[in-house]
């Protein structure tokens, strides 16, 4: 593994037309040197295509729909682009956005160019040249924290975001939602998740606030320096960020936040370094958002079981797929014991939040 992330090799069914790529390209940049570029991809995520365009004097990474699917909606280029184009002038860990195009006849979609940030995304591990402290750990730990804090307290509106999404009535919304997605993925072999449910809908609060949100706010999402590894310099995948509730946002980040004292399927299927000496654990890192942005929080476990939902929604639309051989990927095989581990943790945190 290499201490800064690299792409690899491109996957088949997914070649870049990178003639027509680079001839749309160097209007933008007209110091563009000659030739065509060294293409790589990256194969982390599951959702946009992500690939780096190695010139000799720019280094840029281009941002594409899966095959088949259409600008607007889940994959929509043009709103990814233009929402971090806006959040650059008051959030500088927004990479430089270089041009959008949404002329079909270049690659067959929408897509984007921006430059690229180069760094240490951690990833389920951290690299194995990259050795870090117990201390270190924990101040890579509050400085990833204290950039999801700075992104809440921009003023969206002074942005020019306040189309960005519905604001009010976030929660409710969310919770209603997540309900019928999962819902309508249901198999036989998962919870109902109908109590939950039920919970969820009997105990939604108004909205603490609006604020812009990331809405997939993971470690794999951060770039941090190469020479000071404690320090973000980037924050990547914006696809799903929208106006909604920070308290929402915080407890879909816990909702991934698998810690040293956790067992079973949800350690085995870890996706980030949280497990770590020096990490704080979920209710750690819940004091620490409250003594950094003073908000009161008068019902936490309403936001942890929120945002547990939200990833077996998830989980089920995948393991729905691969249950009705949509997708053969033996990764999805049992993604329906994942739902069943996310349960008895919704479970576990209503009877404790009951008393």
């Amino acid at each position: 593994m290499a201490l800064i992330d690299q792409g690899g090799s491109i996957r088949h069914g997914e070649e870049l037309d990178i003639e027509k790529v680079d001839a749309w390209l160097r209007p933008f940049l007209p110091d563009l040197a000659d030739g065509l570029p060294e293409v790589t991809q990256y194969s982390g995520g599951a959702s946009n295509w992500t690939y780096r365009l190695k010139y000799a004097n720019h280094d840029l990474i281009l941002r594409r729909p899966p095959a088949g699917t259409k600008a607007k909606g889940a994959h929509d280029m043009s709103r990814e682009y233009h929402v971090q184009k806006q959040l650059k002038a008051v959030y500088p860990v927004v990479a430089d956005m270089i041009a959008l195009c949404t002329d079909q006849a270049v690659i067959g979609s929408d897509f984007y160019i921006m430059r690229r940030i180069e760094g240490i995304i951690p990833r389920a591990n951290l690299p194995k040249e990259l050795t870090m402290s117990e201390a270190e750990v924990r101040q890579l730990c509050t400085n990833t924290l204290d950039q999801l804090i700075a992104l809440h307290q921009i003023d969206y509106r002074a942005a020019g975001l306040e189309s960005l999404g519905k604001g009010d009535g976030y929660c409710k919304r969310q919770i209603d939602g997540w309900c019928d997605r999962y819902n309508k993925v249901h198999t036989w072999n998962v919870p109902s998740y109908k109590g939950i449910q039920a919970w969820l809908k009997e105990n939604t609060p108004a909205d603490s606030a609006t604020c812009v949100i990331h809405n997939d706010w993971r470690f794999d999402n951060v770039v941090l320096d190469p020479e000071h590894p404690t320090q973000v310099i980037g924050v990547l995948d914006w696809e799903m960020a929208t106006l909604g509730d920070p308290l929402m946002e915080l407890g879909n980040v816990l909702s991934y936040w698998t810690q040293a004292s956790d067992k079973g399927v949800l350690r085995k299927t870890r996706r980030q370094p949280t497990h770590l000496a020096g990490m704080l654990t979920r209710d750690e890192v819940v004091k620490y958002y409250k003594a950094k942005t003073g908000v009161q929080i008068k019902h936490w476990a309403f936001y942890e079981v929120a945002g547990l939902f939200r990833v077996a929604a998830i989980v089920q639309q995948i393991y729905y797929r691969y249950y009705h051989k949509q997708t053969d990927n033996p990764a999805f095989k049992y993604f329906w014991l994942i739902n069943w581990a996310i349960w008895r943790r919704c479970r576990q945190t209503i009877r404790a939040d009951r008393g």
